[in-house]
């Protein structure tokens, strides 16, 4: 018996916890590709899939809509796995637990993957019901978006057909995205020496913080615990004389971290007690509001590595101390939309260097651009390098698109009440989408879902419900 059998519609709630009985984690995705084109196959619709796992679905118009123009249903296969520090659960092989607590749906101990299984889910639903009258579909589900769109960035596009777009990866039931801001993927690396250095060896922890989406969470005054522990570790050199062996934090860069720990040898480890003591009270007044369980603490560790020499801890707490992080500027047309900023998510030790990624975003190509370059700048200055990848464009708002003004129609009738229709500061495939297809005409929806990203994360079943009936109206209604 499914979990989830109860829910309405039965068919998306069929699909969504097929899909999370998938490992699909984002680079995992041959599995639940493999799914996508065996229901394709089974009900003879056309399907291609490419060596990036992308799948596309092709279902014909039904009666009395062949001259309607063709619509793509949009959402990406893979998900953040993030899971809690007492979960045991293997998400490379093994499937979600899915919990249902009245109306919110959960994974135990896990991510949900909400973001994005109920748009696949979705558009599996309406490919699967006959009964419903469409336009010709082109049911795109691309891979990799969660770690720079990667799979959409490699989709060939010039097959398909359709200029008018239905993107199902918003987190906001009434709230359309009708733009978003562009981003990449920098990654800064320094090379590292390593010494013997005599004292006491200890691991210094930064814990306890709540995290979020790098994007839709950014303007939430949230810690960053690569950042924080760079403050420890800065006021620390003023106390002791110490050598780092290694500092870890984070696992996505489009997440912001929760926490972050560094291994160190220190002359003096009752000066490193007393540092993380001072820093765990004044984190916690700090942050009372946003990150009011923030913690710092100390205790004795193994060395799995040397320490690194005096120069290479100098050149990694620099790094850690002076780089740029978080909101950077503020949109000067849309009040309260972020307009630049950058996220420092996974940090990162080996025997030979110190890697620390940064998810950077910007409405603006040249602030994106001013962004790269003082990382560049800085880690060039420290002896490192940087490598961008997964650079992906904004996407501008449109003042003139009927299929915006078609999706505010339907849900005023629907919900006796206005959308909020804007743009936002997280990136979504749309950009790409619309950098490729001249003319594409484009909104972004979906259901309410809470801390995604998160192992608290949760996607609201009756709001997919009404999305839902609300994305088989509009279809209706493109005759």
């Amino acid at each position: 018996m499914g979990v989830l059998e109860n829910l309405e519609p039965k068919n998306v709630f069929r699909f969504f916890e097929e899909l999370s009985a998938i490992p699909r984690g984002s680079g995992s995705t041959k599995a639940v590709s493999d799914r996508c084109v065996r229901f394709a196959r089974e009900r003879g619709l056309e399907v291609s899939r490419d060596g990036l796992n992308n799948v596309v679905i092709v279902k014909e118009a039904s009666p009395g809509y062949e001259n309607a123009e063709t619509v793509i249903l949009q959402g990406h296969l893979d998900m953040v796995c993030e899971k809690a520090p007492d979960c045991g659960k293997d998400m490379a092989c093994e499937g979600l637990d899915l919990a249902v607590d009245g109306d919110a749906i959960y994974a135990k101990g896990t991510t949900l993957g909400g973001d994005d299984g109920i748009a696949v889910a979705m558009a599996l639903a309406i490919l699967d019901d006959d009964s419903l009258p469409h336009p010709r579909l082109e049911a795109v589900f691309t891979t990799d978006e969660e770690i720079g769109m990667l799979g959409a960035q490699g989709l060939d596009m010039s097959r398909l057909r359709g200029r008018r777009m239905l993107n199902l990866d918003s987190e906001d039931e009434g709230v359309f995205i009708v733009g978003c801001a562009g981003g990449n993927r920098t990654r800064c690396v320094l090379p590292l020496r390593r010494a013997a250095f005599a004292g006491e060896t200890l691991r210094v922890t930064v814990t306890g913080l709540i995290g979020g989406h790098s994007g839709g969470e950014i303007h939430k005054g949230r810690a960053n615990a690569d950042l924080l522990l760079g403050r420890v570790l800065c006021a620390l050199g003023k106390k002791t004389d110490f050598r780092l062996i290694s500092a870890e934090g984070g696992s996505k860069d489009n997440a912001i971290p929760r926490e972050a720990a560094a291994v160190l040898t220190a002359a003096d480890g009752g000066a490193v007690r007393d540092v993380c003591a001072a820093f765990d009270a004044a984190f916690r007044a700090e942050y009372r509001l946003p990150d009011p369980g923030a913690r710092v603490t100390a205790c004795e560790a193994d060395a799995a590595l040397p320490p690194m020499d005096a120069d290479s801890t100098a050149r990694a707490v620099c790094l850690l101390t002076c780089a740029p992080n978080g909101i950077q500027a503020m949109s000067a047309d849309i009040p309260g939309l972020p307009e630049t900023s950058l996220n420092l998510g996974i940090l990162t030790t080996s025997a030979e260097t110190l890697e620390a990624s940064f998810c950077v975003r910007s409405s603006s190509a040249s602030r994106k651009q001013m962004l790269v370059d003082r990382l560049t700048c800085l880690t060039e200055r420290l002896g490192g390098h940087t490598e961008i990848t997964g650079d992906y464009p904004g996407w501008a708002y449109r003042p003139d698109s009927p299929l915006r003004d078609l999706a505010v129609r339907v849900y005023r009738e629907q919900y006796g009440r206005e959308p909020e229709v804007k743009t936002i500061h997280a990136g979504v495939e749309c950009g790409l989408f619309s950098d490729r297809l001249p003319g594409l005409d484009c909104v972004s929806l979906g259901p309410d879902m809470e801390d995604i990203h998160t192992c608290r994360e949760k996607l609201h079943a009756a709001s997919s419900a009404r999305v839902y009936r609300m994305v088989t109206e509009m279809l209706r209604r493109m005759k």
